[in-house]
């Protein structure tokens, strides 16, 4: 073979690893994960159920205390142990007037949290922490009415729903600064 054929045939073999190359490239990149889709307005309105501290947005329902006392023992005692006492997850009950400059504060619903809408709006979204937006709107109201009454906030024969829940008064409701921002105008 002469230099001439040599270099045909080297020249010959370096395209061809390049065709090769750039066919590999080519179909790695039509394979690669493409992460995501296109957002729809559905998609959206599964998750902005977000409940301010007037309640506007709340759900039509309603839920009772013993309503209540019955979802919880069945979805939220397992986390928060019998009567939200805490344990292994966070404590609902008690620390009444430990919100204090001269206390140890325990933050709990009824010693911490400014508005009741905010315990409807947090447990509709989050809980049960391995099924998060599993409850029905009937039996947040109940859980949020059984958490109220264990914290003393509501009376036992209370029922709570969209008009009711947003006019309970928290103990803590003038703990806070003002958010500027808030009522939207």
């Amino acid at each position: 073979m002469c230099l001439l054929e040599r270099l045909a045939f080297g020249v010959a073999l370096l395209v061809a690893a390049a065709v090769q190359a750039v066919t590999v490239m080519v179909a790695a990149a039509a394979d690669e994960p493409h992460f995501g889709q296109p957002v729809t307005q559905a998609d959206i309105a599964a998750w902005d159920i977000s409940i301010g501290p007037d309640g506007a947005g709340l759900p039509p329902g309603r839920g009772t205390v013993a309503q209540g006392e019955t979802v919880y023992a069945a979805k939220c005692q397992a986390c928060h142990a019998e009567k939200g006492a805490g344990g292994p997850n966070d404590r609902l009950v008690g620390g009444a007037g430990t919100i204090a400059p001269d206390k140890a504060p325990v933050k709990t619903v009824g010693s911490y949290w400014p508005y009741a809408t905010t315990l409807f709006d947090y447990v509709r979204r989050a809980m049960p922490w391995d099924r998060p937006k599993s409850l029905t709107d009937d039996e947040v109201y109940a859980v949020a009415a059984y958490v109220l009454y264990l914290n003393g906030v509501i009376g036992q024969d209370e029922v709570l729903d969209a008009q009711s829940l947003p006019k309970v008064k928290m103990p803590n409701r003038e703990g806070f600064t003002a958010f500027p921002r808030w009522p939207p105008k």
